[in-house]
């Protein structure tokens, strides 16, 4: 008689050395997410003040090298340059959750991977179906697709929840896994006359890059320079400057080699993530988000296709896209919830996971070309995360008591070693991760 093989227990405890780069990255995003909340607050504001005519001026003002085709708006600026730095430590932190964390494995990664592409899936064709209805465009598809993990993180520290580091590690997850489709998405769909001699030079960029790196060549003096070039060649190509990013961030080695302390993945995202938490994604948020919200607009928002459309995407289609993957993985891999938690607290997530909003409004910008109709669809972005905010705090705070007992079971550290008693000899029975 053959013997039942155990069920695996989904957001069990995560592993300590796994929890320990979990925690110092989301430490970074929830820093950087109340500065991204300050300049969204800022940019609106300022774009419906009396001044608002000075915040058009600053983001339509033109300067850089045009000889180089980089003559571009501070707007362009933050969104092609700025965020080229952030998809660099999204591509750090995806090729990290490949090669040691939850994607390593296909037993571990298909809880997250099924949840985030279910939850990019449904938006996407809630979108299509409510757009479609109304006679409008089908161009801002992809606008709801992707999950904010810095305004999904402020938001938990703004609530004051404390939600155990499985459930963290997750959504992180599955933001990392949403940043991957947003760039293949903008790759692939919004590329356009492409060039292909910068395109080739910009491969052949990235190829030096990689064989750096397997040459284990160390010093900024190479990768900075040769980086910049890269994202320049991309930028000309045609093809949407941030993929360069992202494309670097694969690149770099994340497993230590032997007598190496940090990879060169780990120094980099240590160097970079904070300027990309704290000064990249703010800056393109306080160019990006400064809509007007006069009844007339906010009336477009309810009244047009394409934005009603972004609207419901966000806030219907990302809570049953991934609350009803995370359902149907857990059913199909026989992996048993955390009888600690509740699909309660999975509901809160997915609902939390419904703030898109520095990449939702990129992908607005580059879908909708027409600036009337771009306001809009921001709008729509703004005000969907702010509703999914709204609702996930309200579905999580109620469940805060069972999250701090949660909490201070696995950071209990009686003997001061530095390492939670949980993990010590024993402390793991009866909890499989």
């Amino acid at each position: 008689m053959t013997q039942a093989r155990p069920r695996k227990t989904a957001f069990g405890l995560l592993p300590w050395p796994e929890r320990q780069a979990i925690t110092e990255a989301l430490r970074t995003e929830t820093v950087g997410g109340l500065v991204l909340l300050a300049a969204a607050v800022v940019a609106l504001v300022w774009a419906n003040s009396p001044w608002s005519g000075a915040y058009e001026s600053i983001r339509d003002f033109h300067f850089g090298i045009p000889a180089l085709g980089l003559d571009l708006s501070v707007g362009h600026w933050t969104a092609d340059g700025l965020l080229a730095v952030f998809f660099l430590v999204a591509g750090i932190e995806l090729k990290r959750e490949l090669v040691v964390g939850e994607l390593r494995t296909p037993a571990t990664a298909a809880l997250p991977v099924v949840a985030a592409l279910c939850g990019m899936a449904v938006p996407a064709a809630l979108y299509l179906l409510t757009a479609s209805a109304g006679g409008g465009s089908l161009d801002g598809w992809a606008v709801p697709m992707a999950t904010d993990i810095a305004f999904a993180l402020a938001v938990l520290a703004v609530i004051s929840t404390h939600l155990p580091s499985a459930l963290r590690a997750f959504l992180l997850t599955l933001a990392v896994v949403d940043d991957l489709g947003a760039i293949l998405i903008i790759a692939i769909f919004f590329t356009s006359d492409l060039n292909f001699w910068a395109l080739g030079g910009a491969f052949a960029g990235l190829i030096l890059f990689y064989v750096l790196q397997r040459l284990r060549v160390r010093g900024w003096w190479w990768y900075v320079p040769l980086g910049i070039a890269i994202w320049a060649l991309m930028y000309n190509s045609g093809v949407h400057a941030t993929v360069a990013g992202v494309a670097m961030g694969l690149i770099l080695r994340t497993t230590r080699d032997k007598g190496e302390k940090v990879p060169p993945g780990g120094r980099v995202a240590h160097l970079v993530h904070p300027f990309s938490a704290g000064v990249a994604v703010p800056l393109f948020a306080l160019f990006a988000a400064g809509v007007s919200v006069s009844g007339e607009a906010l009336g477009h928002v309810f009244t047009d296709p394409e934005p009603l459309a972004v609207l419901t995407g966000l806030v219907v289609g990302k809570i049953l896209g991934i609350f009803l993957g995370t359902y149907l993985a857990a059913r199909f891999t026989r992996a048993e919830l955390n009888p600690d938690l509740a699909w309660a607290d999975v509901l809160g997530l997915a609902t939390l996971a419904g703030i898109g909003f520095t990449v939702a409004l990129l992908i607005g910008e580059l879908a909708f070309p027409d600036p009337a109709r771009a306001e809009h669809v921001k709008a729509a972005v703004l005000i969907g995360s702010l509703t999914a905010a709204a609702l996930a705090a309200l579905l999580l705070r109620r469940r805060n008591r069972v999250y701090k007992r949660l909490w201070e079971e696995e950071n209990l550290d009686e003997d001061a070693d530095g390492v939670p008693d949980i993990y010590q000899a024993g402390a793991q029975a009866g909890r499989s991760h």
